[in-house]
């Protein structure tokens, strides 16, 4: 039996005319004589009623620090809510459906509430819905640990359901359905006319989620990428097209993927609401064993850092801005001259052809300098160059990078 994995995100659920369209894509891979598994999000976004973040503000309005296990019992509802319509949209079209939450097809997890990761799933119960003709539609962002407990998956936590049913199921691919045709080689709020890429690897798909493209959770490209699993992001709107992820030059017959060029940079991604965060030290930082102790302080109370500079004497790194009061409070008590301002974003040129490519770091700054736009600090993988800057030049420096790496021509 050839089953697809066929994702639905909120904004492309949120109207009835929506939820129509999605339902037809399901359609088409039933006529087409492969059987659907659904993952499906909580419909709308914030504002609308059943959305995760309009739950949240729902229960902080009563406490504004909530426990996490109260808040993931809550949330988890959005999803559930979702498979119930989108089932019996199903089945008003003649298909046979059911509803699942994520403990029904059977997920389990860790014990971490609002960010669990997965530790395995059950999967007679799918099997056994498949085998008799029945479509699963699962409540995605979701499942329970093995002491009962209700948990969530954190930010993309559809994206990561889906992408561990179509591994455990041995899926043809797993496809993503939003609101735009696929990724496309800029932010098109910034860029309009930034063309979609129509084959990516999984490295950069990853690389794209990581440095802030918001098409695909980069979390669901790792899961897909260990087992081989190609991946399609869609629009709703749509039967064809869209960006076809999988291991870059293979040809791939089923999806009738072209073979990929050797891209130095494949798009541009930006990250914004970021704070630069300095430390001083009148000890070496390397001897003394204070830069483990920051460190360590700060994972300790869920601040992630990015961009990190360190030398003997001088420590560097950003921040998301929304945590800039709870990181001064780690660091207060350590009595380090430590500076942190706020007003920043991370812009980033993304590729997997970068690497051993003499010339693309000197191309960034060039373009950046040419701008007049002042770099306050970068960072280097074998995929990407991400550079900081103001985040009132966002707008230019991606324009700018987006000419400079000619990706209107992708």
């Amino acid at each position: 039996m050839k089953v697809i994995v066929q994702k639905f995100g909120g904004s492309s659920l949120a109207t009835p005319e929506m939820r129509a369209e999605a339902q037809r894509r399901v359609w088409e891979t039933v006529e087409s004589g492969i059987q659907p598994v659904v993952v499906v999000s909580a419909i709308g976004r914030q504002g609308d009623p059943y959305a995760t973040d309009t739950l949240l503000g729902l229960m902080e309005q009563t406490n504004p620090a909530p426990e996490g296990v109260n808040v993931d019992l809550l949330l988890s509802c959005g999803e559930i809510i979702s498979a119930s319509v989108f089932a019996e949209g199903l089945r008003k079209m003649g298909l046979p459906a059911v509803a699942l939450t994520g403990w029904q097809c059977g997920i389990t997890t860790d014990e971490v509430h609002l960010s669990a990761r997965v530790t395995g799933v059950r999967k007679e119960r799918l099997w056994e819905l498949l085998r008799s003709g029945v479509i699963p539609v699962v409540a995605g962002f979701q499942g329970v640990t093995e002491s009962g407990k209700v948990t969530t998956l954190g930010r993309g936590g559809s994206d990561t359901t889906a992408a561990v049913l179509g591994v455990v199921l041995k899926a043809e691919r797993v496809e993503i359905f939003t609101d735009v045709d696929g990724i496309k080689t800029a932010d098109p709020r910034l860029v309009p006319d930034a063309p979609t890429i129509k084959v990516m690897s999984y490295r950069e798909v990853v690389e794209m989620g990581h440095m802030g493209a918001k098409v695909l959770h980069p979390r669901a490209a790792e899961i897909t990428m260990e087992e081989g699993i190609p991946l399609t992001i869609r629009s709703v709107l749509h039967s064809q097209g869209g960006t076809t992820v999988g291991h870059g030059l293979r040809q791939n017959s089923v999806l009738g993927t072209e073979q990929v060029s050797d891209r130095v940079v494949t798009g541009i991604a930006n990250l914004g609401k970021r704070a630069q965060v300095k430390i001083q030290g009148a000890e070496n930082f390397h001897h003394s064993g204070l830069g483990t102790k920051i460190f360590q302080a700060l994972a300790e109370a869920a601040v992630s850092v990015d961009l990190i500079y360190v030398s003997p004497d001088r420590i560097a790194f950003i921040i998301d801005q929304a945590k800039v009061d709870t990181a001064k409070r780690v660091l207060e008590p350590m009595e380090l001259d430590v500076q942190i301002e706020v007003g920043f974003a991370k812009v980033s040129v993304v590729g997997a052809g970068m690497h051993g490519v003499p010339g693309v770091m000197a191309r960034v700054v060039n373009c950046l300098e040419s701008e007049g736009i002042p770099i306050h600090q970068t960072t280097d993988s074998h995929a990407n160059i991400s550079c900081l800057v103001l985040e009132e030049h966002v707008l230019r420096a991606v324009q700018a990078l987006y000419r400079e790496f000619q990706l209107d021509r992708i």
